[in-house]
């Protein structure tokens, strides 16, 4: 698949291969322009492909099929709710998915601390991106398409957003996180996707990546031979070496997407 906004400019994908089965929650990773919601607005069929094509459950995105639209849920960052009720949102809208969990919106949104009386124009930012991400999880779509979903919550609504966000999903689903809030996401994950000048420059399941890799910290300087990546920090230095004696140790997501940002040569 290739992709650009203007062609005087570069591509912002250029012929990228991607497949992901069902059953995993995907962080979605890149610097600022990598292309992290246009990638989400492409799988979602908002816009098209220049070259190649995307399929998502054997259908053209693009196409807009109604088979194809009951099956993906797309949370934009950006938040354009209609001026109505939460009760009445959910009525007009929850048909369209014709696998929606009433029981499991209702959970939710207990949960977050609203109710179905509560005026959807009303609410605060972090408020209406609560509302559509429990309206979102309980659709129980095949594809949920996540961008910056933890923008505009408080610190106890993130907890809350991974809480609901676990228990909400099964295992013919596949969630896709798009974020720079690392640390929102990283205990629920379980693969790493990061995209860099036009490529998905990783992408790797954590069990795999903690099997290769360790994640530490370290007082002295390593030989550029011991260590595959070293990034000075604050008493000493943060390294990703490669892991000796089966030791494992936590993933520092931050540290690996620095490493690949920079050109290093992961191999996995």
């Amino acid at each position: 698949m290739t992709f650009f906004y203007d062609k005087k400019q570069p591509s912002l994908f250029q012929n990228v291969d991607f497949y992901q089965p069902t059953g995993n929650i995907i962080g979605l990773f890149g610097a600022n322009g990598a292309g992290k919601s246009t990638l989400l607005k492409l799988i979602a069929g908002l816009i098209r492909p220049k070259e190649g094509s995307i399929k998502v459950n054997d259908y053209l995105p693009s196409n807009r099929d109604p088979r194809f639209l009951q099956e993906i849920f797309l949370i934009d960052e950006e938040l354009f709710l209609p001026d109505l009720s939460i009760k009445r949102y959910i009525s007009m809208l929850a048909p369209l998915y014709p696998k929606f969990g009433h029981d499991k919106m209702n959970q939710i949104l207990a949960d977050f601390g609203l109710q179905s009386s509560d005026h959807l124009k009303k609410l605060s930012m972090g408020q209406q991106k609560k509302f559509i991400i429990a309206f979102g999880l309980s659709t129980n779509c095949k594809l949920l398409l996540l961008d910056e979903p933890t923008n505009g919550l408080d610190i106890p609504s993130k907890k809350i957003f991974r809480k609901v966000l676990v228990n909400a999903i099964e295992e013919d689903q596949l969630v896709i996180i798009s974020t720079h809030q690392v640390k929102d996401i990283e205990n629920i994950i379980d693969k790493i996707v990061i995209l860099d000048q036009g490529k998905i420059a990783f992408s790797e399941e954590l069990t795999q990546i903690t099997r290769k890799l360790q994640f530490k910290h370290v007082f002295e300087e390593m030989d550029k031979n011991d260590a595959i990546y070293t990034e000075k920090c604050f008493e000493g230095y943060k390294v990703i070496l490669p892991v000796e004696n089966q030791e494992e140790t936590a993933i520092d997501i931050e540290l690996l997407f620095n490493a690949v940002n920079n050109d290093t040569k992961i191999t996995m």
